[in-house]
């Protein structure tokens, strides 16, 4: 660096998050964050530009997730910094580390003050609050180093989730006299659980004949898959994965329940356990089959966010990170000589996940759904076993939380807050993190899922993924409209309004960005995607069908 450079706040925000071990940065350019991107330039951090702002939200989102890293998101002031809310609260909801650096009017416009200023908010920060676990604005350029590190240790402290940090215009701008740094530091809070809780579970599950376990999106974010295995041998208990916990636990394993969780003869199981340990997640709305599952056992509940505990059924709760808990359940199982004595009214926990996992075909197998299945079907035999999927709220997706066998993949699905755009932002910065964490581009490649409702939410993003040359196969399902709402409504009202919706011709529109993109029939979507993940860059497959969902069993 030369000396003809004063460094500034800007250079500081920077060089902490550079110590801190960033390598990516999402965001868009705006006025009052200038002196932040001027900073950029003198640095190695990569910075991704996507084309708007809840794309950029989403993208580092998906960063963060493919990769197990903190994502790091610039905004502007106002707009640019409110256009990202929604993206944010998809990764509040999942519980997705990652460190927002927003700029903010000059120090003498904060407080409320009405001067007129371009960008001005009454409280910019209190538009965060909603969706970040934590918000701070900076007033003074020496304290910006200790602000970041604060906030990336909370982001990365479970429950893990978006922080908050703001830097006035003229604190990024104004020159500094502390010397670059080099030495940043954030360390996770541990949450391991009270011994006495873990003592007690113990004691429950010394007694239990039908022990079951729900694997949330906890267990995922925590890495507790291991313990997670451990446990469920050892206890001999069949594994349900939710929506957001799938590939927790191995698919085709002969306790694993899948993801069938809206299913009404899986929810059986699960209210005939007489204890069921429920890890990493609140059992909310799509997890406990829209609210139908009432447990005649008792619950044990293993979660970070206290406030996820009992909030929908009594339980035993445990605040503490999932990997943790597991790990210390399994070292006193272990230490108190536990025998698994599983008895389902004479039939192993084997039995009944066969016959349950039998009867949930069946089922399907009674309805008109061979399209569909053959569909989901054929992109799962395209898909390599270690590829990243990232799905957008589309029926697809409804299909994929029940059915997708992530293998050694990871299934990605906007269902923490269930926002529409979500699908091909977070696969472009899946695909990009994947690239920095050293896979060859080949490697790297993931698979986005959208409708061509959600599709139109992140068209724009197709000239981030030309521009950074992104790996990631778009695949949009056109059924005409925003599929799912025609569905519920025809349901419940015998006709649907407002769902209809004039599209674009996706190939030419792709074309249009300079992306290579074709249209297929629907029986053809598998060597339509062999034949897109062994190409370079972007590229999109449009299939044009309406795609049913199986019927509902909670209302039964």
């Amino acid at each position: 660096m030369g000396h003809s450079v004063q460094r500034n706040g800007g250079d500081l925000v920077i060089e902490t998050l550079s110590a801190l071990g960033a390598k990516t940065v999402f965001g868009i350019p705006g006025q009052h964050a200038l002196g932040l991107f001027d900073a950029l330039s003198r640095s190695e951090l990569q910075f991704v530009s996507s084309r708007v702002e809840n794309n950029s939200a989403f993208a580092a989102d998906g960063y963060s997730r493919a990769t197990g890293e903190v994502g790091v998101l610039f905004l502007s002031t106002g707009p640019g910094a409110l256009t990202s809310l929604a993206g944010l609260q998809e990764a509040y909801a999942t519980g997705v580390p990652m460190v927002v650096v927003a700029s903010q009017i000059p120090l003498d416009g904060l407080g409320a003050r009405r001067k007129g200023m371009l960008h001005q908010l009454d409280d910019q920060k209190a538009s965060a609050a909603n969706v970040t676990k934590f918000q701070r604005t900076v007033h003074h350029a020496s304290s910006i180093p200790s602000a970041i590190q604060d906030a990336w240790a909370e982001a990365i402290t479970v429950p893990m989730g978006p922080v908050w940090v703001e830097v006035p215009q003229d604190v990024l701008l104004a020159p500094v006299m502390v010397p670059p740094v080099r030495d940043a530091l954030a360390e996770a809070y541990d949450h391991p659980p009270r011994v006495e809780l873990v003592e007690e579970s113990v004691r429950w599950l010394g007694q239990a004949d039908r022990p079951v376990i729900v694997a949330g999106g906890g267990v995922r974010r925590s890495g507790a898959e291991e313990a997670l295995a451990q446990v469920a041998r050892l206890l001999q208990a069949p594994v349900l994965c939710t929506p957001g916990g799938n590939g927790a636990f191995a698919w085709d394993d002969e306790l694993s329940l899948q993801s069938w969780v809206e299913d009404r003869h899986v929810t059986e199981v699960l209210e005939d356990a007489d204890v069921l340990i429920v890890v990493g997640s609140s059992l909310g709305e799509v997890s406990s089959n829209y609210f139908s599952l009432a447990p005649r056992g008792k619950m044990i509940q293993i979660d970070a966010e206290p406030r996820v505990l009992e909030s929908n059924t009594p339980a035993l709760g445990l605040r503490a990170d999932a990997k943790a808990a597991l790990e210390q359940l399994v070292g006193e199982l272990q230490r108190s000589g536990h025998r698994a004595r599983a008895d389902w009214h004479g039939r192993s926990p084997q039995q009944v996940v066969a016959g349950t996992l039998a009867k949930v075909q069946a089922r399907l197998d009674a309805q008109d759904l061979a399209k569909e299945r053959t569909f989901m079907a054929d992109i799962r035999a395209a898909v390599p076993d270690s590829m990243q999927t990232f799905w957008d709220m589309t029926i697809a997706a409804y299909w994929g939380w029940s059915c997708w066998d992530s293998k050694d993949g990871q299934f990605h699905s906007a269902q923490g807050a269930g926002g529409l755009g979500y699908g091909y932002p977070s696969a472009i910065g899946g695909a990009i993190g994947l690239e920095v964490q050293g896979r060859d581009h080949a490697r790297a490649r993931v698979l986005a899922v959208s409708g061509d409702g959600s599709a139109m939410y992140s068209i724009a993003e197709l000239a981030t993924a030309k521009q950074h040359n992104a790996p990631v196969t778009w695949l949009i399902v056109d059924d005409g409209g925003y599929g799912i709402l025609r569905e519920y409504m025809e349901g419940a009202f015998g006709k649907a309004t407002a769902t209809e919706l004039a599209r674009p011709d996706f190939v030419a529109l792709a074309q249009s960005f300079g992306v290579p993109a074709r249209q297929v029939d629907v029986t053809e979507v598998g060597p339509a995607l062999a034949e897109a993940f062994a190409s370079e860059g972007p590229n999109v497959i449009v299939v044009q069908t309406l795609l049913k969902m199986f019927a509902p069993t909670h209302l039964e």
